[in-house]
């Protein structure tokens, strides 16, 4: 583009083009955003040079630079002050995107539905079938394939109203793909089938991504003859250049010997994995190598070799717990944004009750706590919060395994809204973080809470651990606050009051409910809590 003479409704234009296309090559087009917004800066046109950082901060987010965080938060920021709409769904379309690669399951489908929420009748056609792709997808992933289907429905019928062909080709692979991890081996296939007919019928050369996809379906559903096919004709494609990710390659040998695997061809199988386990370990590819010492295991048993096979299952589960743990410590909290509009409110209503839920333990989350408790302790005097922490938690990781943890805290979630329940229906239960919850009861007198924490800890002290943690202990520690106890009436205050009294139960030995604690005269700082 021509600098000079770039007018900003020229840039505009490119700029569009930019937006509404799917992209196959990330740095092409995020220099291409770079250069709009440096020939935006002199035309005094914030809504432009807006657009234009946004596009290229999403880009740079899809490259792997997750600075681009701050930059695409601050302008959503921007377009609600200046109520920008259309910009304000680009942004949250990008903070799922955000969401998604910080593993945060419940902000990516808050910012997906938002994204959805805000189109009219000026978004692009583009954005209308992109950003119900992106709302299903997150669906999707908190489990609901049955919420998700009609939004991957409604994403392929508006696609093809619209003549948006390149997209279709996405929505279905996509489809596909989350029916497939889902289990929906049946309903994967429909959809492949969808997605190799419009290839047929547009002339469409797919992609090696989908051709992986299709292959991976055709596995599972036994059709080894048709998924040797499609996994030769992308591995060919692949190698002929149509895909700019060579880590790709990794993926799909890893396809090819399960395919090879289920033609009752080992040794061609055992070629393909060693040419997967050389890229992964070339390009430092944890997650695909997990799957591929899985699949040596199957090779190994398939053969009669099973001390080789279990060996090579012990190294799958060392490598998923490093993975585990590599993602754990990446994980980014992105800012908690919250956007009404009238349009589908019912609907809304019931996707927001999903992103305000814990969805390893089913209990309310922090998100869901911070906004319900100001307005209780606002309206209740005799409200009564509580924080519990399971005892030496880190211990049960460490020793065991972090999914034996995992156990741990949907089983310790159950007890702690069963017990409240029973003594606080009006109450809830929420996850914190990590192993800590908040009990919140209200009209109730510290000393009865007092006592039902007390007997909910007894519950969790005698409940059956063995068949979870075998011989180790699981109990946990509560400090409760009253309101009224906490100085001015205000979540901060009750929460630092109870958490002061958790604390003086964690110094106590653990395994206590304890209120009352009073202040201490400096600021404490947050500890771990397996800290002595």
């Amino acid at each position: 583009m021509d600098g000079s003479v770039a007018s900003a409704e020229q840039l505009s234009a490119a700029l569009l083009a930019l937006e509404d296309q799917v992209v196959s090559d990330v740095e092409g087009c995020h220099a291409a955003a770079v250069e709009i917004e440096r020939l935006a800066e002199p035309l005094n046109d914030e809504a432009l040079l807006a657009r234009a950082r946004l596009c290229a901060a999403s880009l740079r987010l899809r490259a792997g630079d997750v600075a681009a965080t701050r930059a695409i938060h601050t302008l959503l920021e921007w377009a609600l002050q200046h109520g920008d709409k259309l910009l304000q769904a680009r942004a949250h379309n990008a903070c799922s995107n955000v969401a998604r690669l910080a593993g945060d399951s419940a902000k990516r489908l808050e910012h997906a539905l938002s994204a959805v929420e805000l189109l009219d009748g000026t978004a692009t056609d583009y954005m209308q079938v992109s950003h119900r792709l992106r709302l299903a997808e997150a669906l999707a992933l908190n489990g609901t394939m049955d919420a998700a289907r009609p939004r991957f429905r409604q994403a392929e019928q508006l696609a093809r109203e619209l003549g948006q062909w390149e997209l279709l080709t996405v929505v279905l692979n996509n489809w596909a793909y989350n029916e497939f991890t889902a289990g929906e081996f049946a309903r994967s296939e429909q959809v492949a089938r969808r997605l190799l007919a419009h290839a047929a019928e547009r002339g469409v050369e797919l992609d090696p991504a989908y051709l992986d996809t299709i292959g991976g379906i055709q596995v599972e559903n036994g059709q080894y003859a048709e998924a040797e096919r499609t996994m030769r004709l992308c591995i060919e494609r692949c190698e002929a250049g149509f895909t700019d990710n060579a880590d790709d390659m990794a993926e799909y040998q890893l396809t090819m010997a399960r395919v090879q695997r289920g033609l009752g061809e080992p040794d061609r199988a055992q070629e393909s994995l060693a040419l997967s386990r050389a890229l992964c370990a070339e390009r430092d590819l944890p997650e695909v190598m997990v799957r591929v010492h899985l699949e040596q295991a199957e090779l190994y048993a398939a053969r009669g070799d099973h001390a080789a096979a279990f060996a090579e299952h012990k190294l799958s589960f060392a490598a998923r717990e490093a993975l585990y743990m590599k993602e754990r410590q990446a994980r980014a909290q992105t800012r908690q944004v919250m956007f009404e509009t009238a349009e589908a409110r019912e609907e809304a209503e019931r996707f927001r009750e999903q992103a305000r839920r814990d969805p390893l333990t089913g209990l309310r989350n922090r998100r869901y706590a911070d906004e319900e408790l100001p307005a209780l302790i606002t309206n209740d005097p005799d409200l009564v919060v509580a924080i519990a922490d399971v005892d030496h938690f880190k211990r049960i990781n460490d020793t065991l395994s972090h999914d034996t943890g995992d156990q741990v805290l949907v089983q310790v979630a159950k007890l702690l809204e069963t017990g409240l329940a029973a003594t606080a229906p009006e109450g809830f239960v929420a996850r914190l973080g990590g192993e800590e919850f908040v009990l919140v009861l209200p009209a109730t007198q510290v000393s009865a809470a007092i006592s039902a924490l007390d007997e909910i800890r007894r519950t969790v002290e005698e409940f059956g651990w063995h068949d979870i943690t075998g011989d180790l202990p699981v109990t946990i520690s509560a400090g409760v606050a009253g309101v009224k106890e906490s100085g001015p009436r205000s979540q901060s205050a009750a929460l630092s009051a109870a958490d002061r009294n958790l604390y003086a139960a964690k110094r106590a030995g653990r395994n206590r409910v304890v209120a009352g604690t009073p202040p201490e005269r400096r600021p404490r700082a947050y500890r771990d809590r397996d800290e002595p």
